[in-house]
């Protein structure tokens, strides 16, 4: 018997962190504010078996779109964080419904250039991995047998700053597009300063005396060192509108906080 084992990496990033092959990670964004040197992640094995957990740094870089790529070397502007920031255990054996901490220190130097600096955690399940591959070697088939192997796992980013850091945002364009029935919202937003960006967009449509909510997602990331960000963001309909008049107001806006800052906000007219 031949068996050829395609494997398949599959992350979930920061806004979509949940219940993976059976790991459940909290919080799902580290930032070390000014004086803190500890962090602490909690790790839960949700699933049914005893497995190993395996951590890791990983470097990214984020597109234009938001799609995240893995590198090796940074980009021009970019400054990883993993060097500075010590992480213990690196792996851990948890039973079913057990949880463990995993700390983060940052040891940082003071003289460390002013910027923000980003790495990203990777947590994996190796005996995930391992059953699958047993069970593709006890399977009866003949001939050539393919199979792809997902080997699952949770990213989550972990930054510090250095120095005077700062950020400013703005819409150098934003249109409202119709396609197969669907009304989107086409914007380009330019990032300015040496600091990242998170929060929510929420975007509503008035009409005379109406309004409502038609667009919302949480934790949207502009990573450094990027400078534009284009947003395709796909509207609620609503009855008997065809938003071919009134205005649409944006808000890029702070994920948490009572009140939450106003990164930018934006108009369009639709008259």
């Amino acid at each position: 018997m031949k068996l050829v084992l395609a494997i398949v990496l599959l992350f979930v990033f920061e806004g979509l962190i949940k219940a993976q092959s059976d790991i459940l990670i909290t919080p799902h964004r580290v930032v070390f504010e000014p004086g803190e040197r500890i962090k602490e992640i909690s790790l839960v094995n949700t699933g049914a078996d005893t497995a190993r957990y395996l951590i890791s740094f990983v470097q990214y870089r984020m597109t234009e779109m938001g799609r995240l790529e893995q590198i090796a070397e940074p980009d021009e502007g970019q400054n990883f964080a993993d060097r500075y920031v010590r992480m213990f255990p690196r792996s851990v054996v948890l039973p079913p419904d057990e949880a463990q901490l995993v700390r983060l220190q940052l040891r940082a130097p003071s003289d460390l250039e002013a910027g923000e600096y980003r790495s990203h955690l990777y947590f994996r399940s190796e005996d995930h991995r391992q059953r699958l591959e047993r069970e593709d070697e006890e399977a009866q088939t003949e001939g050539l047998g393919v199979r792809l192997i997902p080997i699952y796992g949770i990213t989550i980013p972990v930054i510090f700053r250095a120095g005077d850091t700062s950020f400013e945002l703005e819409v150098e364009s934003a249109e409202l597009l119709k396609e197969d029935d669907q009304h989107f919202v086409v914007m380009r937003v330019k990032r300015h300063g040496n600091q990242s960006v998170f929060g929510n967009i929420v975007i509503d449509y008035h009409d005379g005396n109406e309004s409502h909510q038609v667009y919302e997602v949480r934790g949207v990331a502009i990573y450094t060192p990027n400078n534009y960000r284009i947003f395709r963001l796909p509207l609620a309909e609503i009855p008997d509108s065809d938003f071919s008049s009134g205005s649409l107001n944006i808000q890029y806006k702070e994920h948490r906080g009572q009140p939450r800052r106003v990164f930018l906000e934006h108009h369009i007219s639709l008259d």
